[in-house]
């Protein structure tokens, strides 16, 4: 959780329209783990820190009370908007009757024009990844992959055109390995010689 010392916390999610509930066990535990760092650990902290600045004497040219105060506020931002979060998800804890389609939570191979391979997960908005090639279920991507079958083709029109792909495989379990290497939702640059 040291990821958020410094003010580099994650920002909230821009107010789109719509933002789906959905979020996976492990997403629920990673919001519910920095929400407990941040109210037990991070603001007591950041609180006693300018408590301390305070007590040196002019607040107005304490750099250290006035970078606390900024950061105290951050910490409490992220925190109402973690709790409130935390309240209107919908944790997805199943795998889906029909796993021969793609719902929320598969693992999906593609093959895009030119042979290449790619893997994803689609999970909720909280917990997209793309080191990880976690896509939210919100994103063009997954919104285009929802209920296609293996052998499926479909188009994603994203800001920098249209680019279509072929469903390869689809599971419900960890992420398959390729070549020896454990391979994330990164392209993989596995070129299929079967077309």
């Amino acid at each position: 959780m040291n990821e958020h010392i410094g003010g580099n916390m994650k920002k909230p999610l821009p107010h789109i329209s719509r933002v789906s509930p959905y979020i996976t066990p492990d997403g629920l535990m990673r919001l519910s783990k920095e929400l407990s760092y941040l109210w037990k650990s991070k603001r007591p902290q950041v609180t006693q820190a300018v408590a301390e600045a305070a007590a040196m004497g002019d607040r107005s040219e304490n750099a250290e009370y006035i970078y606390g105060k900024k950061q105290l506020r951050q910490i409490d931002s992220r925190i109402r908007f973690l709790a409130k979060r935390l309240s209107e998800v919908v944790v997805v804890d199943r795998i889906p009757d029909d796993t021969s389609r793609i719902f929320f939570g598969a693992w999906v191979e593609l093959e895009d024009a030119v042979g290449n391979i790619s893997q994803y997960r689609i999970v909720g908005p909280d917990e997209f990844d793309p080191d990880k090639g976690y896509i939210s279920i919100d994103s063009p991507m997954a919104r285009a992959l929802l209920r296609k079958t293996e052998g499926e083709e479909l188009v994603v029109r994203s800001p920098k055109g249209t680019d279509t792909f072929v469903v390869v495989s689809i599971h419900y379990d960890s992420p398959r390995v390729h070549n020896a290497k454990e391979q994330r939702g990164k392209r993989v640059g596995v070129k299929r010689r079967d077309r």
